[in-house]
């Protein structure tokens, strides 16, 4: 673990009056979400941020690592307690997403109003944000048992900083990180404030839904066709819920 430089606490005016206007910025973390668990553990209240430059152990799904060089991401974590039951907690990850799918559209309407070609960012469930199927962003939420809800999200932002061996397989937008993360958390501000609204927009939004996928579970792995999402936010693929699991996009002939 390493021990965190102390933080800068960072504010921007169009923050205020949203539940993220505590935001502690890091230079080197191993992990904003880990962090934020622990001030969770500490009685922290909602709303708190936390942001670095650089980690040394970030976190992915199912234990794997999210690597990027300092800067070229936006490296991003809030802590929520929400009051919802157990089974529909998974709409603040769909909210989180998107968020970040409505921060990009304003940033890329602000800077380019007539950028009508390019592909739009949509949702890959259950929790990335995909271009053309290249992963742009990354969501991880994780609940503490005791209330708390910490969700990061990673969003590359450097596209020269991509390794080549990632190129097929990920993206970036380039943006200032500071304009991403005020968009991103106003918009997620506001979605959290109607999460009646976070199904049907994810339906809209949703680059798996239609798709031939294969779902990896932890004892069993299957192929079908993703249809719906759940009111819980869940995917069902021919008739089956998936609460939990990899997704796949397939291509024909895969």
């Amino acid at each position: 673990m390493v021990a965190p430089r102390e933080p800068v606490a960072w504010s921007h005016p169009d923050l205020a009056g949203t539940r993220f206007d505590d935001v502690r910025w890091f230079e080197l973390l191993d992990s904003t979400n880990r962090y934020l668990l622990q001030c969770a553990a500490q009685g922290a209240p909602e709303g708190l941020v936390a942001v670095a430059d650089e980690q040394s152990a970030g976190r992915g799904r199912l234990g794997r690592t999210w690597v990027a060089p300092a800067g070229s991401a936006l490296l991003v974590s809030v802590l929520l307690r929400p009051t919802l039951p157990a089974d529909r907690t998974h709409l603040v990850t769909l909210a989180a997403g998107l968020a970040a799918l409505d921060a990009i559209d304003a940033i890329d309407a602000s800077a380019a109003p007539d950028r009508a070609a390019t592909p739009r960012a949509a949702l890959k469930w259950p929790n990335d944000v995909v271009v053309d199927d290249r992963k742009l962003a990354g969501i991880l939420a994780e609940a503490d048992g005791a209330g708390a809800v910490v969700v990061g999200m990673g969003c590359n932002v450097q596209p020269g900083a991509l390794p080549p061996d990632l190129a097929d397989i990920a993206t970036a937008i380039a943006v200032d990180r500071a304009l991403l993360l005020v968009a991103w958390l106003r918009a997620y501000d506001a979605r959290l404030d109607a999460l009646d609204t976070v199904i049907p927009d994810a339906i809209a939004r949703s680059a798996t839904l239609g798709r031939r996928v294969r779902v990896e579970l932890a004892h069993e792995t299957f192929e079908g066709t993703a249809s719906a999402l759940t009111e819980e936010g869940f995917l069902v693929v021919d008739g089956r819920v998936v609460s939990a699991g990899d997704v796949v996009h397939l291509r024909y002939g895969t």
